[in-house]
């Protein structure tokens, strides 16, 4: 009885951990298919790992941008040219679950670039959205 017991926690726990593996694996696919769309210069798919809401927000050293629509023309404007989009790496240094619904992601990043190399970190609030797992907040200096 008392195996029983002892290997029905475990099954519990294994299907508690495929789950947050099978979140946290969705998450970091979306951060990988961004780093690739950055550094092919295509700010316009960088961006749907995003929330495409008005009520998503961007904090950035400039102060806060609501929506995915503004956030987008902010990226355009700032990073015009591969000059300025340089190629991008990112260091993931946390993910951590909140929720059924929700993860912190924190990193760091670098773009190497010939309009001047520039860095720092990020937090990213991941939100599941009909199923899909969307940034609806970052906060990037």
């Amino acid at each position: 009885m008392r195996y029983l017991a002892t290997l029905l926690i475990f099954l519990f726990s294994y299907s508690i951990s495929l789950a947050q593996n099978k979140d946290e694996q969705a998450i970091r696919a979306i951060l990988k298919a961004q780093e690739s769309a950055w550094n092919r210069a295509d700010l316009t798919e960088f961006m749907r790992g995003y929330w495409e809401s008005d009520s998503m927000l961007f904090m950035g050293k400039k102060g806060l941008t609501y929506g995915y629509q503004a956030t987008l023309k902010n990226y355009l404007k700032a990073y015009p040219d591969t000059a300025h989009t340089g190629h991008f790496t990112s260091t993931l240094v946390s993910i951590k679950k909140l929720s059924s619904e929700y993860y912190m992601v924190v990193g760091s990043w670098h773009l190497k670039r010939s309009a001047g190399d520039v860095g720092g970190y990020y937090s990213l609030l991941f939100r599941r959205i009909k199923n899909q797992w969307v940034i609806v907040m970052d906060h990037t200096s």
